[in-house]
């Protein structure tokens, strides 16, 4: 089934437990389709050329837990943004396969992408550990659940939902039940379903949110600016803001840099004062 001619693509967001096969899926998947294959080092490296802090910051903060005060820290909330904004330019060109970083949130209502999350059984997993990596049975479960336990908390300081939540998911695959290449099969022939969903419209909302990505990163970063919350997205005519800032001054600075990050592009900002 060669879909890399096709001119409507589709896009795949994997997330897995430790161990359970996912990264071979995804890279399974994206070879056998002809998509590209976004991981962490290639978001990571995106997120560098910000500038050599956020480079540091990524390191400190990828897949950890932050604390509450991390939570609303200021380079928190910075690569935060910076990490929905990679994740959001790459889907905008389709025919990708995103692995991890909360991609099922930030893709969340888009038609052409397809959601899943691979799971198995905490002693199939070990045996994959064991196997891949050269371990012993004590240090593959260890790194298996401390894996799982800094991605579920990541995920929720970051989208405020639970990783481990099938809801969260178009689907789930258990590969302690369905064997990895099983799993590859069926995954491809749900996305050429997706494919079929590629229309201009759905496109056409997909670069406007790529779009809305980029300012909200280009706000949150800029150190300019302290915007304690900050919400950015499309309406299907334009790009909303929808925010937190503490006066009628910072509200100016804000908007004035925002109809700059957007250039030509409708933008409605919506920044309310904290009283």
């Amino acid at each position: 089934m060669e879909r890399l001619g096709d001119l409507n693509m589709a896009i795949l967001t994997v997330s897995r437990e430790f161990g359970s096969g996912g990264q071979e899926i995804g890279q399974a998947v994206a070879s056998l389709n002809g998509y590209e294959y976004i991981d962490k080092q290639k978001i990571m490296s995106d997120i560098s050329r910000a500038g050599h802090k956020w480079e540091e910051w990524s390191r400190e903060l990828d897949e950890s837990r932050p604390s509450i005060w991390e939570r609303f820290d200021w380079s928190f909330r910075g690569f935060g943004a910076l990490i929905q904004s990679v994740i959001l330019e790459y889907a905008a060109r389709d025919n990708v396969v995103i692995m991890g970083r909360g991609g099922n949130w930030v893709l969340k209502g888009v038609p052409h992408a397809l959601r899943i999350h691979v799971v198995a059984p905490m002693e199939v997993r070990v045996e994959r550990i064991m196997a891949r990596d050269a371990v012993d049975m004590a240090t593959a479960r260890w790194l298996a659940e401390k894996t799982d336990r800094e991605r579920s908390g990541f995920c929720n300081a970051l989208y405020g939902g639970r990783w481990d939540d099938p809801s969260e998911y178009d689907m789930v695959f258990d590969t302690g039940v369905q064997p990895i290449e099983d799993v590859v099969s069926i995954v491809r022939e749900l996305l050429v379903a997706r494919e079929r969903r590629n229309t201009p419209q759905a496109r056409k909302s997909l670069e406007m949110k790529a779009a809305a990505g980029r300012i909200k990163a280009g706000l949150l970063t800029n150190p300019r600016l302290f915007i304690p919350t900050l919400d950015a997205d499309y309406d299907g005519s334009h790009i909303v803001l929808e925010g937190i800032i503490h006066n009628p001054r910072e509200h100016d600075k804000v908007e004035r840099e925002a109809r700059k990050l957007a250039g030509d592009l409708p933008i409605l900002c919506r920044l309310h004062y904290r009283g």
